[in-house]
């Protein structure tokens, strides 16, 4: 059942990303050109995604357990560092360079083009690489403890 419902959302989640313009290179870097032929489109897309989920994050906070009876495994963390701002960088060059992120990404694979699919095998290879320094961090931490 829980698979079942996570396909379902899934589908859910990527119908309204290309229903919403997300999986639509070409309108991101339009909303991303703040200074150029700036697209506010996507403003709307992500404002009626926050009236949408952040009812549900405080829903979802006050539980023990998911709907479906799994623990509820929501972030704790809401310390700014070093780590969080590299990261939010990274992510953002690479949104303003490919027009993608990880979810359009993945539902533009739908379409069969190569560009999505390029932006997929570089995606899943950063986030290797990013678990292989990790695991090397972690190594490195506990031979010096």
């Amino acid at each position: 059942m829980h698979i079942l419902t996570a396909l379902l959302i899934g589908l859910l989640f990527g119908i309204g990303l290309i229903v919403g313009g997300m999986s639509d290179p070409a309108k991101v870097l339009g909303f991303l050109d703040l200074a150029g032929n700036w697209d506010p489109s996507l403003a709307f897309v992500m404002g009626g995604a926050i009236l949408v989920s952040a009812p549900a994050f405080w829903f979802a906070a006050k539980r023990e357990c998911a709907l479906l009876g799994a623990p509820m495994r929501l972030p704790t963390a809401t310390r700014i560092d070093r780590r969080l701002v590299l990261g939010s960088l990274a992510f953002g060059a690479g949104w303003g360079l490919a027009g993608y992120c990880p979810g359009p990404a993945l539902a533009s694979l739908a379409t069969g083009g190569t560009k999505p699919l390029v932006f997929t095998i570089a995606m899943v290879a950063g986030m290797a690489i990013f678990e292989l320094v990790e695991w090397a961090r972690a190594s490195r931490i506990a031979r010096s403890a």
